[in-house]
């Protein structure tokens, strides 16, 4: 906040905001990314094996596993037998 002393000696609030510094800073910082960009960018020549794997076909309708609150398992409509100690509640 600055005072601007007028010729009738009242000090007056002057009400402008010097955005000087933030312009400067603003500058520093553009020109820190713009050279800092082309050095984050490394080419690294990687010789990855072909794929000979042909891929799947996606099913038509999607599969469900719901888990209940009595934490019983449904395969979309058909339920899950418990897996014993391992794969069941327990």
């Amino acid at each position: 906040m600055g005072a601007r002393i007028d010729h009738d000696d009242e000090l007056a609030e002057h009400h402008e905001i010097n955005v000087t510094p933030f312009i400067d800073v603003m500058l520093v910082l553009l020109i820190i990314f713009m050279v800092a960009a082309p050095l984050a960018t490394v080419d690294i020549k990687v010789d990855l094996p072909a794929a000979s794997a042909t891929p799947e076909d996606r099913p038509d309708d999607p599969l469900w596993l719901t888990l209940a609150e009595d934490h019983s398992l449904t395969l979309g409509e058909t339920p899950v037998a418990d897996g014993g100690p391992a794969g069941g509640p327990g």
